[in-house]
This record gives structure tokens, C-alpha cells and sequence, in this order.
């Protein structure tokens, strides 16, 4: 079913006009004075704020993406490809500072806009129905909680450690015209000889300054930690998005990150980086996490292009990373051998669930210890972690992390954070966006994060438990058994 609705009509009764005639007014005179206010102030809100940004976010492939996916759904007249609007849309920011969704109707050249309700109410239950799941998750742990294993409620680690000291090194690197900037944690303590290195790598957007706090403490542990800034995926990309400058990035930041892990190891093989463990974790926040599973080796499947084709034509936006995934189909990733010296992957709101089957070709008998938290929208623990894990792999000590109130920000500190619960960085997040107290959850993922490590380095595996607690924090930690279950009731 498609409605279509003419633009002069809405606008005109918007403006409080009232045509009798008018098939469009009498559906809209049924509406009483709030729902006509509350129309009104949604078509007089700035529909754009920062003209610069907006551009670089349209250009971006995720922007076109969407509006592409958008004007699927929402045809001006007979154009579904969207270039009616973005050529408005962009004339009207060479005019104006800030756009309303009144000025973009009022300009756009078409006459009527048809609505397709069915595909509408399809992306509705699609999305219901992924919330649904995310909402059940934590029930249907309740109900098997006669598999779990129990663990003695354990003591986090403090917030702070005194010890703080690293290296920076600037290491210059082939496949970028600008240096790697790398902090280099050697422990000056070492109570115990640890076998394995971590290389971390922050997410899209992100840098070293936000992984401190677990750079310290695994660092006071007795493990030497490298961490990197990503240039050109960076804060500072980041900043220059918003400052109009710079793209949206994307998946496209991937091969160059892939190669920053080359150019890390190579430099610690060569002696450039002074650290005395063989083999190495990769540990990573969202996209870092996911540049480590590519780093691995694993080939993406050759089904990536059908997944995403139902995920975007349905336009299901509860999981934020699949955009990112998506993109893949458009970009190259020259083949690996994988990491000789790879320990483990450690992986911090993880994701790739649409780059892989759940089949036997791409199984990783590498250890995989994933995090995430059930207030996660960018990516989602069910579909992202636990499916994940699934997917890829092999490992009998492999283990997800689950957090309950913890988002995808959580993981992130900024400067001030420590004094208050919003800290001072690009976007000053706020418990809405960054869930239950981040102090908290950093502090449960530092301590389960070491002892991940500690049981790596023995070879031996995690316990797994369900509802485990510490102060106000309930969490979960849980093997391939009790996921599987728990996917299978989904």
C-alpha cells in the first residue's frame, strides 16, 4: 500500500489551513490540537544544524546508504534514488546555516510524497522484533541458570593505579605519509615472566587517551601493552567531521589499520619496540576489535552481499555496526596468512555477525574473549558478541563477557571522568548514551580481561557463571554451551 501525500496540502495545514476537499485534510482534521502543534514544531525543527557536517556525513558512503534506503521507502513523485533530495538538500545548505524539514519539502521541486506503508510496518517488526530479543536475553539467562558454573563474587580492581609510566614512540610506517603515535607499557615490576604482549587498538572515532585505564592496569599486571592511535579513523578524524572538513569514516580506514598491526609487529620483531614477550593479544574496542578478527586471517564468506541486501533494503537500524559491515562488500581486503605468534583476540564491544556463516571453513582455534553489555544499540551483544562467537569460534577457552546496563561507550573514559559521571571529550555523554556508571564497568572489565589472560597463559579456561554481581553491576560470563542455548531459545 502506498498513500501518496501532497506537499502544499500538509504544509498548508500544518499552517493551521483547513481545505474541506481535500482527501489528505480530512485524514488530517481528525487530529486534535497537540498532535496539529506537535506536526508543526516537527516540521519547523532544524532538520540540519551544522551545515559542514552534514555534507561530509551525505558523502560519507554510510549517508548515501541510508538515503538511499530512506527514498525506497519515501518516492518523491516517481525519483526512489534519492538525488532529488540530496540536491536540494544541498542547495539549501549553500544558503542557509540550519535546514528545516519545512524548508526541504518546501523546495523540493516534486509535488507529492508517496509513503509505502508496507514497507514501513515491515521495518517496524523487524526492528520490534530485534529489541524484543535483545529484552529477552537477559530472562532466558534466568531460565538456564542450571547450567552455569559458580563463581565466588569477586574484588575489582581500584579505579586508579599509581603506576602510569610508558614510552612514546613515533614509528614510521610505508603505508602512511604521517608516523604511528604508540605508547609502549613496559612493567617495571614484573612479579611473573608473561608470555604474551597486548597490541590495543582503539574504535572508529576513538584514540590511546580513552584505553589508559587498561593500558595501567594490565600493564601493573605484568603485561607490556602497546597502544595505538589510527590515523585518519582517529579522534582527531572525528573532529574534523564535525568541524566540516573531513568524511564520515568508514570500513574503508580497514586496510590501513591492517596494516598499522603489520607495520606494530614487524617494529617489535625488528627490536624497535623493546618488549620481551613472543606472542601476542590483539585487543580492540568495536572496530578495533573487529581489525583484530581480520587480522587473524578469517575470509569474509561469499554470502556478504545477499545478508546485507535483506538487512538495508528493511533498513533494521538496531544494529548500527551493520552499515559499517556492509560496506565491506565494496572494498578490498588483500588475503592474510594470519599471526604466527597470536595468543589470543580480546574484543570490546565486538562485531562482524553478517561476515561470516556459522560454518566450518572459517573457524579460529585462536581464543576469543568478547565483551559487550545489553544497553548496546551500536552493537548489540546477541546478534554481535554472542553470534560471533558462535560464527567464529573453535577454541573450547573462548568467552563472552556480558554486562547488564552497559553500552557500547562504556569502555570509553575521558578526561574528567573520573570527578563525574560525564566526562569532557568531542561529546559529552551522558548515562543516557553510556549506560550504568562506565567507572564500574571498566573496573569489571579490566579485572575479567586479566583473568582471561591469566587462565590463557596456563592454558586453561574461564569458568563459566551467570549472574555473577559486584556492588550494583550484574554480569555473566559464558562459553559456547550456554550460548548456543541461549541463541536457540531466541
Amino acid at each position: 500500500m502506498s498513500i501518496p501525500i501532497s506537499i502544499k496540502e500538509l504544509i498548508d495545514w500544518s499552517n493551521g489551513a483547513e481545505e474541506k476537499n481535500s482527501e489528505l485534510a480530512s485524514w488530517l482534521n481528525l487530529l486534535g490540537f497537540k498532535e496539529r502543534e506537535g506536526l508543526s514544531k516537527f516540521l519547523n525543527t532544524p532538520l540540519v544544524r551544522d551545515k559542514s557536517m552534514a555534507r561530509q556525513i551525505l558523502r560519507s558512503w554510510s549517508g548515501r546508504k541510508l538515503l538511499d534506503e530512506v527514498s525506497d521507502l519515501i518516492l518523491m513523485d516517481e525519483d526512489s534514488s534519492g538525488e532529488s533530495v540530496l540536491d536540494t538538500l544541498e542547495n539549501l545548505l549553500n544558503e542557509k546555516e540550519e535546514v528545516t524539514t519545512f524548508d526541504l519539502l518546501n523546495s523540493l521541486s516534486a509535488k507529492a510524497i508517496n509513503i509505502d506503508l508496507d514497507g514501513w510496518i515491515e521495518v517496524a517488526n523487524n526492528w520490534r522484533s530485534e529489541l524484543n530479543k535483545q529484552q529477552k536475553l537477559i530472562s532466558d539467562l534466568v531460565s538456564i541458570n542450571e547450567l552455569a558454573i559458580k563463581r565466588e563474587e569477586i574484588n575489582v580492581l581500584p579505579f586508579e593505579i599509581n603506576e602510569t609510566e610508558y614510552e612514546l614512540i613515533s614509528l614510521n610506517v610505508f603505508h602512511r605519509n604521517e608516523p604511528l603515535n604508540l605508547e609502549v607499557w613496559n612493567p617495571y615490576f614484573r612479579k611473573k615472566i608473561r608470555k604474551n604482549w597486548v597490541l590495543l587498538m582503539p574504535g572508529l572515532g576513538g584514540d590511546r587517551n580513552h584505553f589508559k585505564w587498561l593500558a595501567r592496569s594490565l600493564s601493573h599486571n605484568g603485561w607490556p601493552v602497546v597502544v595505538l592511535d589510527h590515523p585518519g579513523s582517529d579522534s582527531l578524524a572525528l573532529e574534523a567531521l564535525l568541524k566540516g572538513r573531513l568524511p564520515l569514516p568508514g570500513a574503508e580506514v580497514l586496510p590501513e589499520r591492517l596494516n598499522d598491526i603489520d607495520s606494530i609487529l614487524n617494529a617489535k620483531t625488528s627490536g624497535k619496540i623493546d618488549i620481551s614477550a613472543e606472542k601476542v593479544v590483539l585487543m580492540g574496542h568495536s572496530l578495533g576489535a573487529l581489525t583484530a578478527i581480520l587480522a587473524s586471517g578469517v575470509k569474509i564468506d561469499d554470502q556478504l552481499e545477499n545478508r546485507c541486501q535483506k538487512v538495508l533494503d528493511n533498513l533494521s537500524l538496531s544494529n548500527l555496526s551493520s552499515l559499517l559491515q556492509c560496506q565491506l562488500i565494496d572494498i578490498t581486503l588483500s588475503d592474510r596468512e594470519g599471526i604466527e605468534n597470536l595468543s589470543a583476540i580480546v574484543g570490546l564491544n565486538s562485531f562482524g555477525s553478517f561476515l561470516w556463516q556459522n560454518n566450518l571453513e572459517n573457524k579460529i582455534n585462536t581464543p576469543l574473549f568478547f565483551t559487550g553489555g545489553t544497553f548496546d544499540l551500536v552493537t548489540p551483544s546477541i546478534s554481535e558478541q554472542l553470534g560471533l562467537l558462535i560464527a567464529l569460534s573453535s577454541s573450547p577457552l573462548s568467552r563472552v563477557l556480558l554486562i547488564e546496563g552497559a553500552s557500547h561507550f562504556s569502555p570509553i573514559r575521558v578526561e574528567g571522568q573520573m570527578n563525574q559521571l560525564k566526562g569532557k571529550d568531542l561529546f559529552n555523554l551522558g548515562e543516557s548514551i553510556v549506560g550504568y556508571h562506565p567507572l564500574s564497568v571498566q573496573s569489571l572489565l579490566a579485572f575479567e580481561i586479566i583473568s582471561f589472560l591469566e587462565k590463557l597463559e596456563q592454558n586453561k579456561s574461564i569458568p563459566p557463571s551467570i549472574n555473577l554481581t559486584k556492588g550494583d553491576l550484574k554480569f555473566h560470563v559464558l562459553d559456547r554451551n550456554i550460548i548456543e542455548k541461549l541463541v536457540k531459545i531466541q
